[in-house]
């Protein structure tokens, strides 16, 4: 990690003209959505690229072995405590983005900002007014909420959306949200997360997936035969585990021997147990918990089938802009059960590398496991396909072809 302390020392020793900063207060090492986003962005243009981001737990060790210089801003917590520093950590990353992209662009002398979200705008529009430099911001969906609540931030967050040189969103889905609340002239884009193997450890194709599945399923007690469901999500009402759950006793009626784990936390968890309980499946319902990213390639091989029926709730506090892990599904080779609407049919192709259905409809619902439950030909070829469509991707440089 290069500390703000060294801006006067030498740029880096090989040729290289970064012009790009880009700023976000999620960056890796932490794992998070957005952070990985860009992450893999910065390595399609690591010559190019100057990252300034906040903080955390393992940076330094991350930041040494990266191609391209990163700066960061301290959390601040060692001098004012947790509560303190999380109370006042929108306001630290706003600051410090601002002072210190100003002290980068006397070094650099970029000539673009791109700011990785939608929070802590108005350091970026003051940088705007302040520097010779053009800019993209990226949106992710909750994002733009965030922006909306307030008629005054509302109206900053417009003008700023206004200024930039583009607009940047993951998904379709977050395209027509943002056009939905704003209209705009500013030329928006859609780049959509592309997979990084890295991530897990391991290829799709790699020998130990092989030990990986059969570890994960001795710890749950999962014969090799059985049917493994898998969702891996926060546990909120939004995301529809029950629905899973609901149709297992009926898969088991019809002779499939089938279990579900579910990989994440959240307050619906204590609901979803007694649920398994009501039903007399919480023997096959397997609540695995946070499972960190490295460890999720383990899970995916152990499953045969990878299920999220998402609802679409316009009051929901939390917009999911584009579903990574209908995307991780597939790199991993695992057809996909998933609801038709909002970004995920921009994962998801019906009949290609999963199904999609109403999630209201329980016909369809069940119709849909009890077709991929019965039909191991029809999972590998929806899996041999999803693996296929998870290799796609969209670079960023396009967005300088105009500029």
């Amino acid at each position: 990690m290069e500390h703000i302390s060294q801006l006067a020392t030498t740029v880096r020793e090989k040729d290289a003209y970064p012009d790009i900063l880009v700023i976000s207060r999620l960056f890796l090492p932490k794992e998070a959505v957005i952070g990985e986003y860009l992450y893999n962005r910065c390595l399609q243009d690591p010559e190019r690229v100057i990252v300034l981001t906040a903080s955390c737990a393992g940076d330094k060790k991350f930041d040494q072995t990266q191609q391209f210089p990163i700066y960061r801003w301290p959390s601040f917590q060692d001098w004012l405590g947790n509560f303190w520093a999380n109370l006042f950590k929108p306001l630290i990353n706003l600051v410090s983005s601002f002072v210190l992209a100003i002290k980068l662009y006397f070094r650099y002398h970029y000539r673009y900002i791109e700011w990785g979200h939608g929070y802590e705008f108005p350091s970026l529009l003051l940088l705007s007014y302040l520097l010779p430099i053009r800019f993209f911001i990226y949106l992710h969906g909750n994002d733009i909420r965030s922006g909306l609540g307030n008629p005054v931030w509302r109206s900053l967050f417009k003008l700023t959306l206004t200024r930039a040189t583009g607009i940047v969103c993951n998904s379709s889905f977050t395209r027509d949200y943002l056009r939905n609340n704003f209209r705009l002239q500013t030329p928006t884009h859609v780049i959509h997360p592309v997979m990084r193997p890295e991530k897990f450890g391991v290829s799709p194709n790699h020998s130990n997936l092989d030990d990986l599945r059969v570890q994960v399923r001795q710890t749950y007690n999962i014969p090799e035969t059985a049917v493994v469901i898998l969702s891996v999500g926060r546990l909120v009402k939004h995301k529809s585990f029950e629905r899973v759950i609901e149709n297992l006793p009926l898969l088991l009626t019809i002779g499939v021997d089938v279990h579900y784990i579910i990989c994440g936390q959240g307050p619906c968890e204590s609901e979803l147990q007694t649920l398994a309980q009501r039903l007399r499946v919480d023997g096959r319902v397997h609540f695995a918990g946070y499972v960190p990213e490295r460890e999720l390639a383990g899970y995916y091989a152990a499953c045969d089938i990878f299920a999220m029926l998402t609802l679409n709730d316009a009051k929901a506090r939390f917009i999911e802009g584009f579903g990574v892990t209908y995307l991780e599904a597939s790199y991993f080779g695992k057809p996909v059960i998933a609801s038709r609407n909002g970004s995920v049919i921009e994962v998801v192709s019906h009949e290609e590398n999963g199904l999609l259905v109403n999630p209201q409809s329980g016909y369809e619902v069940f119709h849909a496991f009890k077709r991929l439950c019965q039909d191991q030909q029809l999972r590998e070829q929806l899996g041999r396909k999803g693996k296929e469509l998870a290799r796609r991707k969209t670079l960023h440089r396009m967005l300088y072809q105009e500029n």
